[in-house]
């Protein structure tokens, strides 16, 4: 249970980070921070953002920061995939390479 929460809070950080992304579109839009649609996508990723942060205070809890942060790593897969789906941009073959990498690094990270 506990890891299936801390995988919850990697796709909220990464979740975060699509709206975070989404608002700075309509920011750059609108022209102005302070638009109806710039600041809802912002307080909504700051909202997704404060309530994976209270959940990974409750994983830290329950097992060691060394165990529970390589899955933040997973954070680096997710993204740049919703972004590939969300916005539309291309993957280069140092992403698969990457990704590779960071997969590898969270296995032997987390058999420790």
């Amino acid at each position: 249970m506990i890891y299936f929460v801390a995988l919850l809070c990697v796709a909220g950080i990464a979740g975060g980070q699509i709206l975070f992304k989404l608002s700075a579109a309509a920011w750059h839009k609108s022209g102005s921070l302070f638009d109806p649609s710039t600041l809802t996508t912002l307080f909504a990723a700051f909202a997704l953002y404060g309530v994976t942060t209270i959940a990974w205070v409750w994983v830290l809890q329950k097992i060691d920061l060394g165990k529970a942060y390589p899955l933040m790593a997973l954070a680096f897969v997710i993204v740049p995939i919703g972004s590939h789906f969300i916005f539309g941009e291309k993957f280069q073959t140092q992403y698969f390479i990457g990704v590779a990498m960071i997969m590898g690094g969270i296995v032997i990270a987390m058999r420790t």
